[in-house]
């Protein structure tokens, strides 16, 4: 287990797995904490151990293997974080589907990253994007691979070899200062106040803002987090993106980004085989590096975003496994 998800190894244990639910669930109306965590504990406990080998056995075998284990390994720590809000998860079996579907494919031109998928009203994911993530009205109905991947910080370096940015740095994770250029209002089609007005609602209070003729600047009541906002943070540097034109402004968790590719991708690799082998085998696409990127992301990001969630539903200062 690496030294950094010390924090789920810490509640591989029914003893400490049920004290922490237990606490989660006090903080819940209308629920017998103590009961409750007994039922549960077990289930937690399973969730976030088959998560993380199936996470671990990805890291061993080969990227054409990778999809399917990093996918449903995400949707087991997924469903222990949900099981910490949602004593009775899953209330019915309709959440137990993907949440998602995958477009039927053309065999010529076959393009990933013009590849889109689509939202489901019931299952996992708009479920998470709720109950976990604060997310009840997902921005988009289908979006592209592409627009996802543009989303990841840790894969603009792919990006910028192609003389793209689609996202910018304009702040660092633990700071209340924010640095946004001027020439976002061209890209955003929008006027200094109304451009400030677009994003404030997805801000903790702005203390002050102010304009010269390179950035605008503003001090928030404390740093923004990662949740619902149109802010992805790098998880080596800590420092906070925003999306470089109005296309991509889409305030929803890199947690459900990760998601979505991830789905399709695990798709990919189980129904279309010969697209997959060639892939790998003659790298010819330019998708190529794109898939390679993300599943090097992924593997390390996810758990650590997940583990970050659960952290945080204890008292400040409780924990000595800070990042």
């Amino acid at each position: 287990m690496k030294k950094k998800y010390m924090f789920l190894t810490y509640l591989q244990s029914e003893e400490t797995s049920r004290q922490y639910l237990e606490q989660c669930y006090k903080k819940l109306d209308d629920i017998d904490a103590e009961k409750k965590s007994y039922e549960n504990c077990r289930g937690f406990m399973y969730y976030l151990d088959h998560g993380l080998q199936m996470y671990e056995q990805g890291e061993k075998l080969s990227p054409i293997m990778q999809p399917i284990l990093y996918f449903y390994g995400m949707v087991h720590l997924l469903k222990a974080c949900l099981l910490t809000i949602r004593p009775e998860y899953p209330e019915t079996t309709s959440l137990l589907a993907h949440g998602v579907t995958a477009r039927k494919r053309k065999k010529k031109n076959y393009s990933f990253m013009k590849d889109e998928v689509k939202i489901q009203h019931n299952g996992l994911f708009p479920y998470m994007a709720a109950h976990l993530l604060s997310s009840k009205n997902i921005p988009f109905e289908k979006i592209t691979m592409e627009a996802l991947l543009a989303l990841v910080p840790e894969m603009q370096p792919l990006f910028h070899f192609q003389n793209k940015q689609t996202i910018i740095p304009v702040g660092k994770a633990n700071s209340p200062l924010l640095e946004f250029p001027v020439s976002l209002l061209d890209s955003y089609h929008l006027t200094e106040k109304a451009f400030i007005k677009k994003i404030e609602h997805y801000l903790p209070e702005i203390q002050y803002a102010d304009t010269d003729k390179e950035m605008i600047r503003m001090e928030i009541a404390c740093p923004a987090e990662e949740k619902k906002t149109p802010f992805y943070i790098h998880m080596e540097t800590r420092q906070l993106y925003f999306p470089a034109n109005r296309e991509i402004f889409l305030p929803v968790s890199e947690i459900m980004v990760h998601y979505l590719l991830l789905y399709n991708l695990s798709m990919l690799s189980r129904y279309e085989t010969e697209w997959w082998g060639d892939l790998f085998t003659a790298k010819s696409e330019s998708d190529y590096p794109f898939i390679l990127g993300f599943l090097q992301c992924t593997q390390e990001k996810i758990p650590l975003l997940l583990e970050d969630k659960l952290k945080k539903k204890l008292p400040a200062g409780s924990l000595p496994f800070n990042r």
